[in-house]
């Protein structure tokens, strides 16, 4: 039927509600117009339930086609009783709108939200999303996108997550959780409670569908798209909250959940990088999806059942809670460790690195010699020879194929679960910088080389550091060393050894936790058990001793250790170690053992080989990689050093100091004296000592008998017992092998005569308590004593040494001898295990061994004593047990008639058992023990809760107590003042992580208890009582038992680390006295910072469970003023029908009884003295509180602040309780209490004056404690009135400045207190600044021009200037101070005028002060910017004007430069006031701004939105803006009025500033540039239109714009620097500054501000910390100086040594660019002319001109100095004490003042040239001679050090320009220099400061080019005969290439040969 015809539409009926659409369907087609009748449509459902479904069904195709959104509104707006066609409709229909179809949102909308549409058409929705996304092909995440944008606008997501099917749940949470909308980890464990097994199935498919390699197959032949990859954070998360959950599900389920597991790293190293911001910088524990996954892999070491490392199981943060049923199956399940970690030990044969097996073979067997000494500094980076064990293979996996993975087994992505940082594939630069870093590593000099410490230290750096690109290289660095394990065995001996070194050192330095650290243990382990003496063994031997000082940190890992088989082979002092590490201690002996590794002999030999060869010292000590025993021969001190292993903390001194000889040296001197030998002699012996090792030993033992005649041997002997063997316990198998080679029979008799000497010295001498050295010697030579007799089968004779009495006599002298004879005799014994005749059981070995038997039996026998004699059982494989120990000890007349060996000691013989503990103890107290003892007995409370103020950690000073009589301390006082810092950093890193902890624990508790308690009750003032106390209670005895113990650890090792810096080289003796102070002052301290950090938790917990009991107080509260008792209804029921009677709570207060519980609570706070406080009589909760108190907000502020006051009181000492200060306190707490019950305006400003008058009163002449805590509880009483719910800042702020203003003058001028105020926002600047200004009096107050000097000074110039103020803030004042300064000539106060200066230089480099000029205008509208008291109304008044100006402005009728809409505009009246104006223009800006960050967050939500239509929707409304400003600029005042448009111009842009400014400080990083950018540019284009009114002000306006960039410089605005750059060097702003603006007055401005953006630039290029930002700016810089230099190379002339002053010395190419600018009228020579005659130029007289004031910088005195000494070479001094003038400071980098350097430079050069030419002749090579100008510079070159002749002589260069008179003298000096320096060292930095220039890009200084050319190519200089020309064939070449540029092949070949160059 023909529509035309006939159509429904044009019957009555009722039609479709279609107004809502924004695309409304086309009217004149009459077809779609059949379809408006909602009748028709009502008809057709029914016939389709009539069984005409699918005609019906057809019918509909039209509609569906051609008006699906008519259609989908008219079936939501019938009446539905027939559910099948419409359903099926509504799902067909919805599609189209998730498409994008131009109705779609409000369709969608109005289906959703609609009034009266049934639940079941959000089904139908939900159910078409999820058929249309999962109906698509591959699962088309686009379509996921868009359903998860449309779930947003609907607010549907929660709704939708809820739903099925699961696979598209699961989908659809992982793109919401990358979008950061759920937290992906709580919504699936929630889901996996809720549905089970099902979901987790699903989301099982779902990994397989999205991840298809997880199940470990070879990945897909073709790659999933970008967008269909799984990130690995999700995959991440999904797996940990599987996993969790695999023990309760089916077998075969749970099986794939842990292949999956297991499979993870392969895909994740797979995985692409994630874009910059998806992965958290760093990790909360309880978002990291990886550590989740740490229950499988925590168990690296097999067998062990849980590697808690650290010894608590603290990496299982709370991330786990979710997963608290299937917990304990995923930990007891023991997972077989391939499953979570790739098998160590496979045989690698299918490496995929076959360059590896030729690797020894291509070390270069020597490398090259020589090496440029003075070009250390930044100079060349010189080719590397490539001895690196990684050469062959580069430290990636990137490059490998997949299948050579699969073959051998080795899965090497399992690092990714490790570092989940370095799943990412690292960018080439990234991985060749790691690389590099290793390459030095493996260098010898002269390469680049790093020792392992530096790189440990770097990377410690590196770990922490701010910057994206370190924390890159950190982690590549660590993933490719863990990479490169398996290469580890075919290693040559030294790279090894050095890899062990850096191996060790991480473990040691913490630079790797959880995972890695058990991987990293781990591989230890598995070298350790390989075979002793194989390669491997050696690098877990070499590594592990780098880290044995954390053994005790890891117990159990002990325990595997001390299960290898080989073990007791291990070096002596790492056994003792692992020993102890199993109980979690210190050996109390730290002995510090060398190592003698394969690996560790060859770094030595390599090293010192580099040493012979380079003729030169290594300038990097032998020690850095090699512990160096420093070795004192008998008669003279001759150093030698000995390769011994392993490199130790720097701190450690060699090992020679541990154990100290001096008893033994002076033993020696009494008896009878040896024949020495010659000096010459004892130094061979010395060597060959020294250099012995088993591979040179034959070789040795012939120098030996070669050199030593016989009648020295003695003396040998001597040497060997006392210098060697007694301090080397390492080295006694080696020198036991030497005394069998050299087979001498005499020989060994003498060494064993000598032992037993040494002994009986040292058995014989005092044994004073701390006299620890002695006793480790006589366990050395105990040890040798057993190996040169026992374990050669030799007897130890009665004679020489009766072992068993011994063991008798030390038992009956007491403690101190069995220190010393036990541990001797158990290392004598040890050598019997290896003896045929003496090991067990020989009866002369067992007799001894029962003696020490019955001694482990003795109660009182110290610890360390009885392990040693249980490790000598275990050495001997005995038990213990099993001894037969006699009754020696008991047999009174045996011990009675026993021959004396040791000498009687100095007190009674047995001690007294009633003598405390501490004077028996000998061995240090470690924590470890002291916190055992203690932590069975609670500790005594010794303060009460008011003792302890929490305000601020210095508040624990006063509490603090150290014992007068520690050692240590009588020793060392000034160690004292370590004490208090350590125990403040321990309450500082423990005290947040326990108040949360004891907080969140104690409320959950808290809040039940109390609710129940106080159901019925009505009073809330008594449930929030009760609630406290409770609270507190809870609180303070959860934080006790969760931060005594890691106090205790934590103060005793602050205090270690304190001491051990403070005594760098501490001897034995000290050490043990600092362990001992340590533990003693943690252990009496630790109360006192367990009752800080339980207050502070305390304090914290009251505020937070009034908030948890709000809701309580409300309902009470409101119960009481509707006239009614409040009661909890069900839990009266319940308690009425449940509960018996006695116990049942009943309506009204609580029970007595129940109350006195919560007393209770009160009285006792754990951890506190219990308070019976007066104030608290019993029952105080029983009476209800009075209801005149009722708790508003103002009073709740009060109270607080009442409680605060009254701790600070409490907590003040009574000796200072009459203290004035003190009674002015309790003064102000009662005018508190009175202003809380007056509750009113008038009180609380009587409060307000009295805290500020109090502030300005306070002196500081009372005690500093005191006096803290006076200043702190006035500014608690400001902030609490400052507050939003009491009276706000703006009231509180303005009162405060009149009280400032109108106090009395002899305390107005405090400059502390104001200042004060001042950094706590309490200040209104903008009237402040204006009253001090006037207070000045033009200089006549002297006082408060002293005062305004002051505080100008803090809060501008000083190092602690305060963020938030900026010379704005102080406009009036500095502008006050100026005039004073400049009117008062020469009688200016004192320190006015030095004080400008510093101003000028910090801020005002442009600033004309005119009165209550342009720049008055601009300071004024930067302050008003931050103002915010408008009248009412005024903010929607001027949104109006604004909207309205916007749309004239874009209307049509706005007229050419919209001057109509301007007229019309202006007739409002907004800006009738300059008040008015200035609120107008900020509300503007800010309502601009805030447009445009509306704009830009919605492209952040909608990342599909085109950013040019974004920015467009910002510009609308900013260009409008901009034009109005412009209007009114050129329209205010007369038309020749100028003064008016520049000031309303300085006012707007000052608004702008001051709005900027506010808005960065706020949002930091969230900052955009993006809106004041485009205000700056398009007002400087309007205003720079070629108009007449605009151009006579054309020049102010520049200087505004300038002075506007000048404030918004990017050391103050660092957010905004890009647009900065970009405004400054904008073409138009350039032109007009350098080129229109007439005389050139732009240019100093224009300086200014680059001179600002190189000031900004300069501290990351000095530390060359180019990050990606950085270095979009440093070419940002580069260009606009390519600009500058192409068209105004004249302004880079005249200012380039402003510029040169502020651009650091590194930067060389910046500096050539401006060096190289000459004046566009000049021809420059072509240097490369031969004969060029530079002096014969024209231009070469004349000066050129330089802009900058360069004397400025110039102390006077040293001015005046320089004159006169110029003149007439007096004062004498000045050259001696040249130096010291320029030297700041002894750090190496910033040891001079370069602006110094640079200025005196310049300076004495154009005096110089000056002196010259009035002696009639020109600078040339013999004129500059004997001046006293050329003694200055000859003696800076000699005198300064490399790094300040390094800056000399860069200042010099800086002079090297266009031909000019300067450039040819200091060209003449420099070369001059170089022609009479008395040490090649200068001349080769003369080299390097030319050359450094010159082999950088062009543009090359033509002055540089022709003092080098000059240099290279007269004979006269012999340049080419310098060694450094030669040091290496790659300087070499550098030298030959840059002579053929500069003079042509063939000259150059001529001058190279001609010289007779070698």
């Amino acid at each position: 039927m023909n529509p035309d015809i006939f159509c429904f539409a044009d019957y009555p009926c009722h039609t479709v509600v279609t107004d809502i659409l924004k695309a409304p369907p086309e009217d004149d087609n009459r077809e779609i117009a059949t379809w408006k009748s909602l009748d028709l449509i009502e008809t057709l459902l029914r016939l389709s339930e009539l069984g005409q479904y699918e005609q019906v069904k057809q019918l509909f195709n039209f509609p569906i086609k051609h008006c699906p959104d008519m259609l989908v509104l008219a079936l939501l707006q019938i009446n539905p009783t027939w559910h099948t066609l419409r359903h099926e409709l509504i799902s067909t229909l919805m599609p189209i709108f998730l498409g994008n179809h131009p109705n779609s949102a409000i369709i969608l909308h109005y289906a959703w939200h609609g009034q009266g549409q049934s639940p079941s058409i959000r089904q139908l929705i939900m159910h078409a999303m999820a058929e249309w996304y999962m109906r698509g092909e591959q699962y088309d995440q686009a379509k996921l996108s868009r359903i998860l944008d449309v779930a947003q606008d609907l607010k549907a997501l929660s709704m939708l997550l809820n739903g099925t099917p699961f696979a598209f749940v699961i989908d659809l949470a992982a793109l919401a959780s990358r979008r950061e909308y759920l937290k992906l980890d709580k919504w699936l464990t929630d889901k996996i409670r809720e549905h089970g097994e099902p979901f987790i199935q699903a989301c099982v498919t779902f990994l397989k569908r999205r991840c298809p390699s997880i199940m470990g197959g070879l990945a897909p032949e073709k790659e999933q798209p970008k967008s269909a990859q799984l990130p690995p954070e999700t995959l991440a998360t999904m797996l940990a909250c599987l996993q969790a959950c695999a023990g309760s599900v089916s077998q075969e389920l749970s099986e794939t959940i842990l292949t999956m597991v297991a499979n993870c790293g392969n895909v994740m190293n797979k995985a692409r990088q994630p874009p910059p911001g998806v992965m958290p910088k760093v990790r909360a524990p309880s978002t990291s999806s990886i550590e989740t996954m740490s229950p499988v892999q925590i168990d690296p070491l097999s067998g062990m059942a849980s590697l808690t490392i650290g010894g608590s199981a603290a990496s299982l943060t709370p991330s786990m809670q979710g997963f608290t049923t299937n917990l304990s199956s995923a930990f007891n399940t023991p997972q077989s460790p391939a499953k979570a970690f790739p098998p160590l030990s496979t045989p690698n044969q299918t490496t995929p690195f076959s360059g590896i097996s030729g690797l020894p073979s291509q070390l270069p067997g020597s490398l090259g010699t020589g090496s440029l000494s003075g070009m250390g500094t930044g100079g060349l980076a010189l080719p590397t020879v490539n001895t690196d064990p990684f050469g062959q293979r580069k430290m990636s996996t990137s490059g490998l194929n997949p299948q050579t993975f699969q073959q051998s087994k080795m899965k090497p992505s399992d690092l990714s679960q490790v570092w989940p940082e370095a799943n990412q594939h690292f960018s080439k630069e990234i991985d060749d910088e790691a690389n590099s870093y290793f390459q030095r590593i493996y260098n010898h000099p002269p390469h680049p080389t790093m020792s392992v410490d530096e790189v440990l230290e770097m990377l410690q750096r590196f770990k922490d550091s701010s910057i994206k690109r370190e924390r890159e290289v950190f982690n590549c660095m660590l993933r490719n060393l863990f990479e490169e394990y398996r290469f580890f065995p075919q290693y040559p001996d030294k790279e090894l050894h050095i890899t062990a070194c850096l191996f060790g050192g991480i473990i040691e330095k913490g630079l790797v936790t959880y995972m890695a650290l058990g991987l990293a243990l781990r591989y230890v382990l598995e070298a350790l058990r390989k075979p002793f003496d194989s390669k491997m063994y050696y690098f877990g031997i070499a590594a592990l001793d780098r880290f044995k000082n954390r053994l005790k940190d890891y117990p159990q890992y002990c325990q595997h250790l001390a299960s290898i088989g080989h073990f007791l082979q291990f070096p002596h002092h790492l056994q003792e170690y692992i020993e102890y590490g199993q109980q979690s201690r210190d050996p109390p002996v730290k002995m510090q053992g060398s190592i003698t590794t394969p690996g560790s002999i060859a770094l030595a030999q390599a090293q010192a080989q580099a040493q012979a060869q380079n003729k030169t010292p290594l300038t990097r000590q032998v020690s850095a990689i090699v512990t160096t025993s420093t070795t004192t021969t008998v008669t003279k001190a001759t150093t030698v050093t000995r390769p011994s292993g392993v490199s130790f903390k720097k701190d450690v001194p060699p090992s020679i100091n541990t154990t100290n000889i001096e008893t033994l040296l002076v033993a020696t001197d009494q008896a009878e004296r040896i024949v020495e030998p010659p000096e010459n002699i004892q130094e061979k012996v010395a060597f060959i000592f020294n250099n012995l090792s088993q591979s040179n030993m034959t070789q040795k033992v012939e120098e030996l008998k070669e050199t030593v005649k016989d009648e020295f041997m003695p003396w040998v002997s001597q040497y060997l017992v006392m210098k060697r063997v007694s301090i080397e316990p390492n080295f006694h198998s080696l020198y036991s092998n030497f005394m069998d080679t050299l087979k001498n029979s005499e020989f060994n008799k003498m060494v064993l005569t000598e032992t037993y000497r040494n002994i009986k010295v040292l058995l014989t001498s005092d044994k004073a308590a701390a006299n620890f050295s002695d006793r480790s010697l006589l366990k050395n030579l105990g040890h040798w004593l057993g190996m040169i007799t026992l374990a050669k089968n030799k007897p130890i004779l009665h004679i020489d040494l009766d072992v068993k009495s011994l063991l008798l006599e030390a038992y009956v002298k007491g403690q101190q001898e069995m220190l010393y004879v036990v541990p001797f005799v158990a290392k004598v014994l040890e050598s019997s295990v290896r003896s045929m005749v003496f090991r067990p059981p020989n009866p002369w070995t067992m007799a001894i061994m029962n003696v020490l038997a019955e001694l482990h039996q003795e109660h009182d026998l110290k610890l360390n004593l009885k392990f040693e004699i249980e490790v000598l059982c275990k050495n001997l494989a005995l038990d213990i047990n099993d001894l037969k120990p006699g009754t020696l000890l008991k047999d009174k007349e045996k011990l009675t008639n026993l021959e004396e060996q040791l000498s009687a000691p100095k007190r009674e013989s047995k001690i007294p058992e009633e003598l405390p503990v501490v004077v028996t103890t000998a061995a240090p107290v470690t924590p470890a023990t002291t916190t055992t003892c203690t932590s069975t007995v609670p500790p005594q409370p010794q303060f009460s809760y008011h003792d302890i103020n929490v305000y601020s950690l210095a508040a624990l000073a006063p509490h603090i107590t150290v014992n007068p009589n520690i050692p240590l301390f009588q020793a060392h006082p000034q160690l004292k003042s370590y004490v208090r810092q350590a125990i403040e950093r321990a309450v500082q890193e423990l005290v947040h992580p326990v108040v949360d902890r004891s907080i969140k624990i104690a409320m959950t508790t808290c809040e039940q208890i109390v609710r129940k308690d106080f159901a019925l009750d009505s009073e809330e003032s008594r449930m929030r009582v009760a609630a406290h106390h409770m609270m507190r209670n809870l609180t303070a005895g959860m934080a006790m038992i969760t931060c005594r113990e890691p106090l205790l650890m934590s103060i005793a090792t602050n205090l270690k680390n304190n001491f051990a810096t403070a005594l760098r080289t501490a001897s034995p003796q000290q050490r043990e006295m600092m362990e001992q102070a340590a533990a003693q002052i943690a252990q009496d301290n630790c109360e006192l910072a367990c009752c800080f950090i339980q207050k502070t938790a305390v304090e914290k917990a009251g505020p937070e469970m009034d908030k948890r009991l709000a809701t309580e107080f409300e309902l009470r509260k409101h119960a009481r003023q509707e006239g009614r008792r409040y009661c909890d209804p069900v839990v009266l029921t319940y308690q009425a029908e449940r509960m018996p009677e006695q116990i049942r709570l009943k309506v009204g207060g609580v029970d007595p009884k129940q109350l006195a519980v919560y007393e209770e609570f009160a009285r006792n706070i754990p951890g506190f003295l219990p308070s019976n406080d007066i104030s608290q009589p019993t029952g105080f909760l029983a009476k209800p509180m009075q209801q005149a108190w009722a708790t508003d907000d103002i009073a709740q502020i009060y109270d607080k602040c009442i409680t605060e006051l009254e701790q600070h009181l409490h907590a003040i000492p009574p000796t200072l309780a009459m203290n004035p200060q003190t009674q002015a306190l309790r003064n102000l707490l009662e005018a508190v209490v009175m202003a809380r019950n007056s509750r009113d305006a008038i009180a609380a400003l009587g409060l307000l004056q009295k805290a500020v008058e109090g502030l300005l009163d306070a002196t500081s002449g009372a005690d500093p404690d005191l006096l803290l805590r006076y200043r702190e509880c006035h500014l608690l009483v400001l902030k609490a009135l400052q507050d939003g719910r009491a009276y706000g800042s703006q009231w509180c702020n303005n009162k405060i400045t009149r009280c400032l203003i109108e106090c009395r003058d002899e305390y107005k001028y405090n400059v502390d207190a104001v200042e004060l105020l001042i950094r706590h926002h309490l200040v209104n600047m903008q009237q402040y600044d204006i009253h001090l200004a006037q207070s000045m009096e033009n200089g006549l107050n002297y006082m408060a021009v002293a005062f305004a000097m002051q505080l100008v000074k803090f809060l501008l110039v000083d190092e602690r200037s305060i963020s938030h103020v900026t010379e704005a803030d102080l406009f009036n004042t500095i502008e006050t101070l100026m005039r004073i300064s400049a009117h008062s000539r020469g009688n200016a106060p004192e320190g006015l005028p030095q004080l400008m200066d510093l101003l000028r230089a910090n801020y005002e480099a442009m600033m004309d002060r005119a009165h209550g000029g342009p720049n008055f205008m601009m300071h004024s509208g930067i302050s008003q910017a931050s103002e915010y008291d408008d009248p009412p109304g005024l903010r929607e008044k001027a949104e109006y004007l604004l909207r309205e100006w916007v749309n004239l402005y874009h209307s049509a009728a706005a007229g050419r430069d919209s001057t109509k809409a301007f007229s019309a505009f202006v007739g409002q009246g907004i800006l009738k006031t300059d008040d008015l104006i200035t609120r107008f223009f900020r509300l503007c800006t800010e309502m601009c701004v805030e447009i445009s960050y509306r704009a830009q967050q919605e492209q952040q939500h909608n990342p599909t939105a085109n950013p040019t239509m974004i920015r467009a929707k910002c510009y609308h409304n900013l260009d409008a803006f901009v034009r109005l400003i412009a209007l009114l600029v050129k329209h205010s005042g007369e038309a020749t009025n100028t003064v008016t448009k520049i000031n309303l111009l300085n006012k707007v842009l000052g608004i702008v500033v001051g709005v900027l400014l506010q808005d960065h400080e706020v949002r930091q990083s969230e900052f955009q540039q993006l809106p004041y950018h485009r205000i700056f540019i398009m007002l400087l284009l309007e205003l720079n239109a070629p108009e007449h009114v605009l151009e006579t002000i054309n020049f102010q306006t520049l200087t505004a714009f300038c002075n506007t960039f000048h404030i918004l410089r990017p050391t103050k605005a660092p957010g905004f620097v890009y647009a900065w750059l970009e405004l400054i060097s904008h073409r138009i702003f350039i032109a007009r500054m350098l080129a229109h603006t007439p005389q050139q007055k732009g240019w100093p401005m224009y300086a200014q501000l680059l001179i600002d953006l190189f000031k900004f630039l300069a501290p990351y290029l000095r530390n060359v910390e180019l990050t990606k930002p950085m270095q979009i700016l440093y070419k940002g810089t580069l260009r606009v100086l390519l600009v500058l230099l192409h068209d105004f190379p004249e302004f880079l002339c005249d200012y380039h040594y402003g510029f040169c002053d502020v651009i650091p010395p590194n930067c060389i190419q910046l500096r050539n660019l401006i060096l190289s600018a000459f004046p566009r009228n000049m021809r420059l020579p072509d240097p490369f002319t031969p004969n060029l005659k530079v002096d014969m130029l024209s231009e070469i007289n004349i000066a050129p001109r330089i802009l900058t004031n360069f004397t400025g910088v110039m102390p006077p005195q040293f001015k005046k100095d320089l004159d006169s000494y110029l003149k007439t070479r007096s004062p004498v001094t000045f050259l001696s004490e040249l130096r010291s003038n320029l030297q700041v400071s002894n750090e190496p980098g910033n040891r001079y003042n370069i602006q110094l350097i640079n200025a005196l430079v310049l300076y004495v050069g154009t005096q110089a040239i000056a002196h010259i030419h009035n002696k009639g002749s020109t600078p040339s090579m013999s004129t500059i001679t004997h001046s006293a100008h050329m003694d200055i510079f000859q003696n800076l070159a000699v005198d300064l050090d490399t790094e300040g002749r390094y800056l000399f002589l860069n200042a010099i260069a800086n002079q090297l320009r266009y031909p000019n008179s300067h450039t040819h003298y200091f060209s003449c000096t420099m070369l001059y220099l170089f022609a009479e320096a008395n040490t090649e060292a200068i001349q080769e930095q003369i080299t390097r400061v030319l050359l450094e220039r010159l082999i950088v890009n062009r543009p090359h200084p033509w002055g540089l080019l022709i003092t080098f050319i000059e240099l290279i190519k007269n004979p006269a200089f012999k340049f080419w005969n310098h060694e450094f020309v030669h040091c290496a064939p790659e300087i070499e070449k550098l030298f030959q290439s840059v002579a053929q540029c500069c003079m042509g092949q063939k000259q150059a070949q001529q001058v190279m040969e001609g010289t007779g160059a070698s």
